[in-house]
């Protein structure tokens, strides 16, 4: 289940329109990643974030979303100094293309930073290769320690 619909007692389904007489509300899952590395935009255009497994670090998705410009440039002042010469996921690169992958080819344009920076991230759910659907920035997490940061069931 995704979430709960809320109409007007008094209103009639009406099919290809959104009258706002219904209204939707998704119910969504939330957790903490380990930022380690983000794709080049203004200042950037996508968190690369994963979590640990044992003393693997693994990646499950670029995340776009929950950016304002003004947050994005507070974020982007972060990676000031963390910055790394080579991925350390270790699921990487994916030979297999999905909106969500991250292939050999793209891993060519991303910026790779330390794992010291952990932010909590929203989503609708985990897809069937492991990585979040629907995911949303919400804020860096100062209290959590990088190496805490394991998938949540």
């Amino acid at each position: 289940m995704e979430g709960i619909v809320a109409k007007r007692i008094d209103s009639a389904y009406e099919p290809g329109k959104r009258s706002g007489a219904w209204v939707k509300y998704k119910i969504n899952q939330g957790q903490e990643f380990v930022i380690r590395g983000y794709t080049p935009g203004n200042p950037f255009d996508a968190l690369i974030v994963g979590y640990y497994e044992g003393e693997k670090l693994i990646y499950v998705a670029k995340v776009r979303n929950g950016f304002v410009p003004a947050l994005r440039r507070e974020v982007f002042q972060k990676f000031k100094g963390l910055e790394a010469r080579i991925c350390s996921f270790d699921n990487l690169p994916e030979k297999r293309r999905t909106q969500w992958a991250l292939t050999s080819e793209q891993m060519k344009e991303c910026r790779w930073l330390r794992p010291k920076l952990v932010a909590q991230i929203e989503f609708t759910s985990w897809t069937a290769d492991n990585h979040l659907r629907h995911s949303k920035f919400v804020v860096l997490r100062e209290d959590k320690e990088p190496g805490e940061v394991v998938r949540e069931s």
